[in-house]
């Protein structure tokens, strides 16, 4: 126990003739110091509130597994309860996810080439529920919002090398395991995942069967995406390995050292919450001033009640003013009666300010942690705004939230090469190809035929261009004849805003991916019904 900390003895060794005020103060002040005493546990959830040593001390390593799981609570709670926080994570995710995308492979074969579209768009449809779907996607970026941690566990099917992705709960990851040499190469996720077990229990003397759930806690150890050593092991210090569902790891505002991720939403729940305070605050007071509207004096006391009385009996009611009986500080312009020798007045307003756009300030720093503009984050111009100003995106929100699309397209690219290397490798999967190792040591796969792999990502401009334009940018881009027209096609229905493009775009190509001109078809088709007529 700290010096300046004193026990119990030694204030019950005071002896002066107030002792029992003199300990109800030491106590409340031993208390007071307690509170001041900084431990391990503030030090993670509140470093913007150490000073700059504590910080530097703080962020030498990762929070631990309680800090992180009290952080999620914290921010969770935030995003269900703080309207700012709420707003901020809708506008987020409609900022990058609002407008979907469009994923597609360029290699769409034949019968003799492989079509590895084909593949990566089976996956897709049979994720959309937990990854590709407009539900899931919203998911997907409030996880990281409030988590800064989001773990999509690919269940494989070791057969037919199909993918069913399921996101596994970020309190639920309690260690990574890195390469020794490399820290950026993670090997394994530790997971403790809470069960509820059925039972068959004990043959009752009827010949029926007593089921019972028991709870359990399991330790579990999934590799991560991409991690297939020579040598797999399954087990780990006594708990199971799953190779079948290895982890993809997806995590926002890394700090250097750091094996996790920090919620989007952390910087901004102190200056949220002053706001709120704040608007709290300005309510008390504009119902503090509106409690009393009127001063008269009375001769002695009783003819004060009587007055008061008469003048509050007298006050009309004010539609969605609380009428008389209701609790006090729910009335509004009552009068204040007293004795001459009584006097009462309101504490001077002059040079303050008590309107609500005060607190404005403490909005912009929320919005400023969360990365948007405050008439973004407040839905609201301002008084010195315009309509134009609440609508529009400056340049560092659409380049922060172009780097967001980026960071879930780069993450999701890892995953459907995933994909396409199970296809490769499984006994009946649907594309052939060769495993190799590069010179790190990872498994690589290489498709028969020189196949490639990539993927095209068609992402809706952020901010709104004109469709007039921009249709007449695409039509004079097909006058200069270098563009093909499967291209020319995307870019016009992209710019209609029409979904499922490869769909309309697999109805007017061919096998190889050449552009059937519907002119000509239609040309053809009746020069064919012609030259039957004839012949019949």
């Amino acid at each position: 126990m700290p010096d300046w900390i004193l026990s119990e003895a030694d204030v019950t060794e005071v002896g002066t003739p107030d002792t029992g005020v003199l300990q109800e103060q030491l106590r409340a002040e031993q208390e007071n110091n307690l509170l001041l005493t900084e431990s391990v546990a503030d030090l993670q959830l509140a470093l913007e509130d150490k000073g700059w040593r504590s910080i530097a001390h703080a962020v030498q390593a990762d929070f631990t597994p309680e800090a992180r799981k009290a952080l999620i609570t914290l921010c969770r709670t935030m995003a269900i309860s703080n309207p700012l926080i709420k707003r901020g994570l809708q506008v987020r995710t409609g900022y990058v996810w609002g407008q979907g995308v469009q994923v597609r492979a360029r290699a769409a074969g034949d019968e003799q080439a492989q079509d590895v579209n084909a593949v990566v768009q089976g996956f897709l449809d049979a994720n959309t529920a937990t990854l590709t779907g407009d539900v899931a996607h919203a998911k997907l970026e409030h996880g990281v919002g409030t988590d800064g941690n989001v773990y999509l566990t690919c269940f494989t099917n070791p057969l037919t090398g199909a993918v069913q992705v399921r996101t596994a709960l970020a309190e639920e990851v309690v260690d990574v395991i890195t390469n020794p040499d490399d820290r950026d190469d993670p090997w394994y996720y530790v997971r403790r995942v809470a069960q509820r077990v059925v039972e068959p229990g004990t043959v009752r003397a009827d010949g029926s069967r007593q089921t019972r759930t028991r709870a359990q806690v399991v330790k579990v150890f999934h590799p991560a995406v991409g991690f297939w050593p020579r040598t797999r092991p399954k087990t780990i210090d006594g708990a199971t390995v799953r190779w079948d569902a290895p982890i993809l790891h997806v995590k926002v505002n890394e700090v250097a050292g750091w094996r996790f991720g920090v919620p989007d939403v952390y910087a901004s729940i102190a200056w949220a919450r002053s706001y709120k305070d704040f608007l709290v605050d300005w309510a008390q007071l504009t119902r503090s001033l509106s409690q009393y509207a009127w001063r008269a004096t009375a001769g002695n006391g009783s003819r004060a009640q009587k007055l008061a009385a008469s003048l509050n009996a007298q006050r009309q009611p004010v539609p969605g003013v609380p009428p008389i009986g209701a609790p006090a500080e729910q009335q509004a312009g009552r009068a204040a009666v007293g004795t001459p020798d009584v006097h009462l007045e309101a504490i001077p307003k002059s040079g303050a300010t008590i309107d609500a756009d005060s607190g404005r300030p403490l909005a912009g720093m929320a919005a400023a942690g969360l990365g948007l503009p405050v008439t973004m984050l407040l839905a609201d111009p301002g008084v010195t705004g315009a309509r134009a100003v609440a609508e529009t995106l400056d340049l560092p929100t659409i380049l922060e939230m172009g780097m967001r699309r980026l960071m879930w397209q780069s993450s999701l690219t890892r995953l459907v090469e995933y994909v396409i290397d199970q296809a490769v490798l499984a006994p009946r999967g649907a594309l052939r190809g060769s495993m190799a190792r590069d010179d790190w040591g990872r498994l690589t796969t290489v498709l028969t035929g020189e196949v490639e792999r990539t993927l095209d990502w068609d992402w809706p401009p952020l901010v709104d261009i004109d469709p007039v334009a921009l249709i007449k940018a695409i039509v004079e881009a097909s006058g200069t004849q270098l563009v093909p027209k499967p291209v020319l096609l995307r870019l016009l229905l992209n710019a209609l805003g029409v979904k499922d493009v490869d769909e309309v775009i697999d109805a007017v190509t061919d096998e190889q991916g050449d552009f059937i001109d519907p002119e000509v078809t239609a040309a053809a088709a009746a020069v064919e019904a012609a030259r039957r007529g004839r012949t019949s």
